[in-house]
């Protein structure tokens, strides 16, 4: 393989970061730090509260917090989309919780801040960056789910979920801060949507340590990964989150530049990755490495929402809201939330995907009629950067405005009176504090509307022997890709033209051998 034009280089690369590899403990891990902050006079002094540690971070990391600020996990704007549109601080949505405007002081406890509760977060200045939530190592600290980003000041117990929180060590917590870890990232990630594995499908609790079986690259038997080996950074910009464009498949090694963009599974193991079976490198211009390598999702045990139904939401049993249990332990009724429904190992949905995700906003209008794809893929077959990918695919049913055929921000969470509807239960009101909040129009009629809302699969990536197996896709009924077009798929497609065109092909071979065969028996094709 090294010997052909054009390889020499890489190979070279390659065998350089092979041996660099072998030779260097923990290299698919992030580099561990430089400097043990424990012995920083800096950090010694008594703490009193998070931005009193920040300030302490910046007198080092002087450039850390202006760094910090133009990035998607302080601004909550996709610094991708130009507008600032894009985003959960912007105009998108999902059909989860739906958006932050008015729910800002519950929503933000996975803010990468402190105290953002309304508008007034003064977003200029450095010391209402939370360091320590991307970079404490001791696991002890935790901010309270409904304190806009603030841990608590005393013993605390949230009635939600009974769980008590501490007071941060804020002396212990500053000097155990390294490269962001695996715990860093689930403590958000994992538990988005407001609760363990909810949104994703393929992040949750059971990341933190999987077996090799259920993720391939964290598992400290396989990779051993933490979340930044593929979701690289530069000047505190972590890469992957917008899907505006598509990711980086040319691979960048170690050595020649560990800085890349959000990356595919390409990118590290090239396009014929399948060195025992040859044949398996015919699929990847077509097929993504994910859709092979993570048959089903939501596998370690955690079960994931696959529907949220909005419009059953507001029943009350003797004047008070009630939850109905389900049988993964999860609840399928919620008066404040309406009907859910839940999954483990879930087969994926299949669809050509180039790497880019749009996204329906709250101005634009919509086709009450049809389901709303609340972001939604414009691939199609013939882009020579598509794959078959595989994606969660979590349906809706949200309130929209019925007169101007928008989708709607909601007040949500607050104290009774404040017009949050898991308080007050009164849609129309709900949606007028949401929407006056960011001077939108709302004309006082609710109706529901079916939605979809898109994850794409990454994570939980399979050992190469657990791969789907080639009877999955290739097979006439019950085939994994029924639904996808604009390729054929041998097997699934047998019997099409294209099938019947080869059968004639061959019958005309055979009756073409058949016939110089009987010219030669009987002498009539000329000399033997």
């Amino acid at each position: 393989m090294c010997l052909e034009v054009g390889m020499k280089k890489k190979c070279a690369i390659w065998i350089l970061t092979f041996v660099w590899m072998i030779t260097v403990p923990g290299w698919a891990a992030a580099p561990v730090s430089t400097a043990d902050h424990s012995r920083f006079e800096q950090l010694k002094k008594e703490f009193a509260s998070g931005p009193e540690v920040t300030q302490a971070c910046l007198s080092c990391h002087n450039e850390a917090g202006s760094q910090f600020m133009k990035t998607i996990h302080w601004t909550w704007i996709c610094p991708e989309s130009g507008d600032g549109k894009l985003g959960k601080a912007g105009l998108s949505m999902n059909n989860y919780c739906i958006s932050i405007p008015e729910n800002e002081t519950r929503c933000t406890s996975c803010h990468a801040g402190y105290g953002w509760k309304d508008d007034s977060f003064d977003f200029s200045k450095e010391e209402n960056i939370d360091c320590l939530v991307c970079h404490e190592q001791t696991g002890s600290y935790k901010k309270y789910p409904t304190a806009a980003g603030n841990p608590v000041e005393k013993p605390t117990r949230f009635p939600a979920s009974g769980e008590l929180y501490e007071p941060p060590d804020w002396n212990a917590v500053a000097q155990s801060v390294s490269r962001p870890g695996r715990e860093n990232c689930g403590t958000c990630h994992f538990y988005g949507g407001g609760g363990d594995g909810v949104k994703h499908g393929d992040l949750d609790s059971s990341l933190f340590y999987p077996p090799r079986e259920l993720d391939v690259h964290m598992s400290e038997d396989g990779g051993g990964f933490a979340c930044v080996r593929c979701h690289t950074t530069v000047a505190h910009r972590i890469s992957g989150r917008c899907y505006q464009t598509p990711a980086v498949e040319e691979h960048k090694s170690l050595i020649e530049d560990d800085l890349a963009s959000r990356i595919t599974c390409i990118a590290c193991h090239g396009s014929s990755p399948h060195l025992e079976i040859p044949k398996l490198n015919d699929h990847t211009d077509k097929v993504a490495c994910q859709t092979c390598h993570i048959p089903s999702y939501a596998r370690g045990g955690v079960p994931t929402k696959m529907l949220w139904d909005w419009s059953e939401a507001g029943k009350l049993k003797d004047g008070k809201p009630y939850k109905v249990a389900g049988d993964l332990g999860r609840p399928v009724y919620d008066s404040q939330k309406g009907v859910f429904e839940w999954a483990e190992n879930v087969i994926p949905e299949y669809a050509w995907f180039k790497g880019v995700i749009r996204n329906t906003l709250v101005t634009d209008t919509i086709d009450p009629d049809t389901v709303i794809g609340v972001n939604y893929l414009d691939t199609k077959p013939g882009d020579p950067n598509a794959r078959i990918y595989p994606f969660k695919v979590h349906r809706g049913v949200q309130p929209y405005d019925a007169e101007l055929n928008t989708l709607v921000f909601p007040k949500l969470f607050g104290p009774k009176g404040s017009g949050a509807y898991w308080s007050d239960f009164d849609w129309v009101v709900s949606i007028e504090k949401g929407m006056a909040s960011r001077g939108l129009p709302f004309s006082g009629e609710v109706g529901f509307v079916e939605s979809t809302f898109r994850y794409p699969i990454t994570h939980m990536v399979m050992p190469k022997d657990q791969a789907l197996s080639c009877s999955e896709c290739h097979v006439r009924e019950g085939s994994r890709l029924a639904g996808i077009s604009g390729v054929y798929i041998p097997g699934r497609d047998s019997g099409g033209p294209l099938s019947v065109a080869g059968w004639i092909l061959t019958a005309l071979a055979l009756l073409g051998v058949g016939l110089h065969a009987c010219l030669r028996i009987t002498g009539l094709g000329g000399k033997k």
